[in-house]
C-alpha cells in the first residue's frame, strides 16, 4: 500500500482525521496536521500523510504506534489563576505553574493560550485540542476582557487610540473595546479592555504604547464566560458553559 492517503469519497460522512486528533487531546488542530504530514499517524495500519484525510468512528488511528482511544469525553475546567504562576506544565526555574494547581483532575488537560507569569484571573484548561485551536486563532474572534490598573489620569484621547488600535512592533492591533472603571485601589485607574487577538502581552503593550503602562492586570471574561471561582480555584465546566463556549468558536454542539 502505498504511505498516503487523501480525502476518501467512500467516506463522505467521514471526519477529518487531524479535527478527530485535535478532538481526542493529542494535539491542537495545527499541531495534528504536523504529526500527519511528518508520518507519524496511521489509520488502519497505513501511514497518512496527507492532510484531509478523512476517517470514520469504525477505523483505527495510531499516533506514534499508540492506538487512540476514542470517543471518550474531553474535560474542561476553569482556573482563576494567581499572579506569580507560570502558564506551562513545567518551569526550568522551579517556579510554580498552572498545571500544579489543578492536580486533582484526572488525566491531562492543557491550558487555552497563556497568562503572563503577572498576570492573574481566568484561564480556561482542556484536553480537546479543536476547541483550543479556535478559542486561541484570532481568526475566529472570541473576545477576551482584562482589567488594567494604570497610572492616571488616562485621557480621552489614549483611550480613542485603544479603541482605533495600535501600531505595535508586531503591526497594528484590532480596535479594542475600552472603558473606564472606578474604585482603583492606590490611585490607580481601572481600564476594561476587551481585545479578539492574542498577541504575546498585548495589552500591557498596548497601555505603553498610549504612555499608561500596566501595574496590575487581570483577565475577568473569556467568551461566554465569567470569573466567578476564587483566586487559586479550579471548577469544571457546565455542560451549559461548553456549548456556549462552542458557539462561541463557530462550532457545532
Amino acid at each position: 500500500m502505498p504511505d498516503s492517503l487523501g480525502s476518501d469519497p467512500q467516506k463522505p460522512n467521514g471526519e477529518r482525521l487531524q479535527k478527530v486528533l485535535a478532538q481526542a487531546g493529542v494535539a491542537s488542530r495545527r499541531r495534528a496536521e504536523e504529526l500527519i504530514t511528518a508520518g507519524r499517524v496511521k489509520v488502519n495500519g497505513e501511514t497518512v500523510r496527507v492532510l484531509g484525510t478523512k476517517v470514520n468512528p469504525s477505523d483505527q488511528i495510531e499516533v506514534d504506534g499508540r492506538l487512540l482511544e476514542r470517543g471518550t469525553a474531553s474535560r474542561y475546567y476553569v482556573l482563576n489563576k494567581p499572579a506569580g504562576v507560570i502558564t506551562t506544565a513545567r518551569d526550568e526555574y522551579g517556579r510554580p505553574t498552572v498545571l500544579g494547581l489543578v492536580k486533582g483532575i484526572p488525566g491531562r488537560v492543557y491550558p487555552v493560550g497563556r497568562l503572563d507569569y503577572d498576570t492573574a484571573g481566568l484561564l480556561l484548561l482542556t484536553d480537546d485540542g479543536e476547541l483550543t485551536y479556535r478559542l486561541t486563532h484570532p481568526r475566529f474572534g472570541v473576545a477576551k476582557t482584562y482589567i488594567a490598573g494604570v497610572h492616571g489620569p488616562v485621557p480621552e484621547a489614549a483611550l480613542a487610540r485603544l479603541r482605533q488600535g495600535i501600531e505595535l512592533e508586531d503591526g497594528k492591533t484590532a480596535p479594542a473595546r475600552v472603558r473606564k472603571l472606578s474604585g482603583g485601589p492606590d490611585g490607580l485607574e481601572l481600564l476594561e479592555i476587551t481585545i479578539h487577538e492574542g498577541r504575546n502581552r498585548q495589552v500591557r503593550r498596548m497601555c505603553e504604547a498610549v504612555g499608561h503602562p500596566v501595574v496590575t492586570l487581570e483577565r475577568v471574561k473569556f467568551g461566554p464566560l465569567g470569573l466567578d471561582v476564587p483566586r487559586g480555584s479550579y471548577r469544571p465546566l457546565s455542560a451549559q458553559e461548553i456549548l456556549a463556549l462552542r458557539r462561541a468558536a463557530g462550532l457545532n454542539p
